[in-house]
């Protein structure tokens, strides 16, 4: 298990790297008349200007456009006299910079605002710099952020934001990022991807590189027949797994020790069900599930440990593959109806499967189908991939590549293009091997084959030892909170 790479860090402006929200607070008092209180303050911190001239028209009946300048002549006022960074601040960018970590100023506060303070700061210091004047919603939405990580280039999981209200920590989290929270005005409460600490003073880079989440990337992968059609086929396995850097893999058609004979020359963990499913984990597996002797075509689970005391479920499935709906519709042009309808001895294997799950916690299905999905197409309602999404299960892969026709995700066959009996028909190329999820977030899925695969029967000097493309999908677990 590691944690996702930092790949830049997000500051919000008033009240987190300068001393301005208190200023904010007296503006607004003053254009509203009257000393705010506790109440008032999702009104008014990390809020933009509008908002806070929307909710005191509502409640004066001033016309909202007249506040809104009123308020920004207030503030501007008051941040022309002075600018106060905020402890450790000035400190925590030096350091940044001379680790070459790309930041970015995020503010709901408008251009004008933010530029008289980045005067202050140095506008150098920042390679993006997102305002309320630059995206059409701001806080607590998470487009601020979003489009600071476009314009960085990064992924908003592995990037840190600074923040110092509700409002903002809700803006970061939504967008994806951990949340390095440091309240100024109201409080803030720790809670899973979110640490909360006093002040700035004394935060390092390797503390920021503590924050982002863990890393956890799942395979699924039907070895065909073990792998035994190529030649080597267990070093090719091996060779591919290491090459995918993958944590976990959920096997079908181990035709009995694969799953023993890969974990033990990778020093890893296995589970074994039966002579055709097994789990390969570098992480602990604290708990076999399921049925440990499940025929061919069955399910079996894990229970494994990682990012410190996190738990998660993993399961494979393997289908039975007649009939072969995509089979089916392409050689006998069956209609949508009949083709659901043949689909009730998978249909029944997924449901049984999906009442072994455990009920709470992260989660992650994979396995061979041998069905295509209902996500796939408007054509067929295939029901097997429908019940699982009923069960609250997503599809990993639809989650990273909505449009199917763009990315439709094959995994059967690299090896198969033309149909095995001999007639020169086209193999149809579906995608039935999948990675389902509950309660985990997506942050790559991909489908995979190593080299260039000769197609049958020409297939044992292949380096990819199977008949199937394998499917890897990237999670994140969310970092644990902590508060100090």
């Amino acid at each position: 298990m590691t944690r996702l790479p930092l790949q830049a860090v997000l500051f919000d402006m008033d009240g987190t790297l300068v001393d301005t929200e208190r200023l904010w607070w007296e503006a607004v008092e003053r254009v509203a008349g009257r000393t705010l209180t506790e109440a008032d303050q999702p009104e008014v911190l990390g809020r933009p200007v509008e908002h806070t001239a929307d909710w005191l028209a509502a409640t004066t009946g001033a016309p909202a456009a007249d506040l809104a300048d009123a308020l920004h002549r207030e503030f501007a006022d008051r941040v022309g006299t002075g600018i106060l960074p905020r402890p450790g601040a000035l400190d925590l960018l030096d350091a940044l910079a001379r680790e070459g970590v790309p930041t970015a100023l995020v503010t709901a506060s408008p251009r004008a605002v933010a530029d008289t303070v980045l005067a202050a700061l140095g506008a150098s210091r920042f390679a993006v710099t997102v305002t309320a004047d630059d995206t059409g919603r701001t806080k607590p939405d998470p487009d601020p952020y979003l489009a600071a990580c476009r314009a960085l280039g990064v992924d908003p999981a592995s990037c840190v934001a600074v923040e110092d209200t509700p409002t903002g920590v809700a803006s970061a989290e939504a967008a994806g990022c951990a949340v390095l929270a440091v309240p100024s005005l109201a409080p803030i409460d720790a809670a899973p991807g979110r640490t909360v600490l006093p002040t700035l003073e004394g935060v390092t880079l390797q503390r920021l590189r503590s924050l982002p989440p863990h890393r956890l990337r799942v395979m699924t992968w039907n070895l065909w027949h073990g792998g035994t059609k190529v030649r080597d086929h267990r070093a090719k396995q091996l060779k591919v797994i290491a090459e995918t850097d993958v944590d976990v893999v959920g096997l079908q058609e181990t035709y009995g020790g694969a799953a023993e004979e890969l974990a033990e020359a990778l020093g890893w963990h296995h589970h074994r069900a039966g002579d055709n499913l097994g789990i390969i984990s570098r992480h602990p597996i604290t708990a076999a599930l399921g049925d440990p002797q499940a025929g061919f075509y069955g399910a079996a689970g894990v229970r494994i440990r990682v990012a410190g005391e996190t738990e998660v479920e993993v399961w494979t499935v393997h289908l039975d593959y007649t009939p072969y709906g995509p089979y089916e519709a392409a050689f006998d042009a069956l209609p949508a109806a009949d083709l659901i309808a043949h689909e009730e001895v998978r249909l029944a294997q997924m449901r049984d499967a999906l009442g072994r799950l455990g009920g709470e916690g992260p989660l992650v299905l994979v396995g061979d189908f041998n069905s295509p999905s209902h996500l796939d197409g408007p054509d067929v309602e295939w029901p097997v991939t429908k019940a699982a999404e009923e069960a609250g299960l997503r599809d990993s892969y639809r989650e990273a590549h909505p449009d199917p026709v763009r990315s439709p995700g094959h995994t059967w066959s690299p090896v198969h293009a033309e149909h095995e009996d001999g007639s020169g028909r086209p193999e149809p190329q579906d995608r039935i091997d999948f990675v389902l999820h509950r309660g985990l977030r997506v942050l790559d899925s991909r489908t995979y084959v190593s080299g260039s695969p000769r197609t049958w029967p020409d297939v044992e000097d292949n380096d990819w030892p199977s008949d199937h493309a394998a499917v890897i999908t990237t999670f994140s677990l969310g970092a644990g909170a902590g508060a100090v």
